[in-house]
């Protein structure tokens, strides 16, 4: 069921896929400054250069916009919050909350940089492979004092195996429940505890399985990385892409 997943390596040839990881952890970099910079349509540009890279990359955009559904809950919530906390001229009522039209402009913003951040990351992870994550992270990080460079890589490498195995849980958690009808309650507590429950043992189970297995392999900190290296070719599909992504900054 790994298919269910966007946010999993997906094998390729692409320019995308070749670059140096240290080079696309940069552009992740710049394409989330422009992300927080920009206003309206500096963030419609930044989705388009998204969507762009991805296609060029041969990975689905609808795919990873198909992972949305579990951030939704989060979303709603924020954009309810912006609409309501944000001062400006009333729109409507809604349950005692006087909703302003600054805030529904607000809100719509905040989730569209939310989404535009899971993109990015998506992309990321669905064009480099974890070893190289890890070795980039790495990289950075050795230099700066009293960081445990190969630890916080570690961890992040396992972070990025860790979130397909979650969303491959839970869409196997929403089958099962589906199948028992537990949807068709009407009770979203229960509903929410049936669902919950379930995912959190199956991620609990995962996660002792890997530490069993790590433990029996003698996995430490200290890998052997791969080896990064960064050619003309790089260095070139770097500046095209900061130059695409240039106008968002604006």
């Amino acid at each position: 069921m790994a298919e269910l997943s966007a946010l999993a390596y997906r094998p390729g040839a692409s320019a995308l896929h070749r670059l140096d990881p240290r080079l696309k952890l940069l552009l992740a970099a710049v394409a989330s400054a422009a992300s927080l910079h920009g206003g309206v349509p500096g963030l419609v540009w930044v989705g388009g250069v998204l969507v762009a890279g991805a296609l060029s990359a041969r990975v689905r955009p609808d795919a990873a916009a198909g992972e949305l559904r579990w951030l939704a809950v989060l979303l709603a919530f924020v954009f309810a919050a912006r609409a309501c906390a944000t001062d400006g001229t009333p729109a409507f009522t809604l349950l005692g909350a006087t909703v302003t039209t600054e805030g529904l402009v607000e809100g719509g913003v905040v989730c569209l940089r939310l989404v535009l951040a899971y993109l990015i990351g998506a992309l990321i992870v669905a064009t480099t492979r974890s070893s190289e994550i890890r070795a980039a992270v790495r990289w950075y990080l050795k230099p700066v004092p009293l960081v445990p460079a190969d630890r916080v890589a570690t961890m992040l490498g396992l972070l990025v195996r860790f979130v397909p195995m979650i969303l491959e849980e839970s869409a196997r958690t929403a089958e099962a429940q589906r199948a028992r009808a537990v949807e068709n309650r009407r009770n979203p507590l229960y509903r929410l505890t049936r669902m919950g429950l379930p995912l959190m043992r199956r991620i609990f189970a995962a996660s002792d399985r890997l530490t069993l297995a790590m433990e029996a392999r003698c996995y430490t900190e200290a890998r052997t990385a791969p080896q990064l290296a960064t050619d003309r070719r790089d260095w070139l599909v770097f500046a095209a892409a900061v130059a695409a992504l240039a106008p968002g900054l604006i």
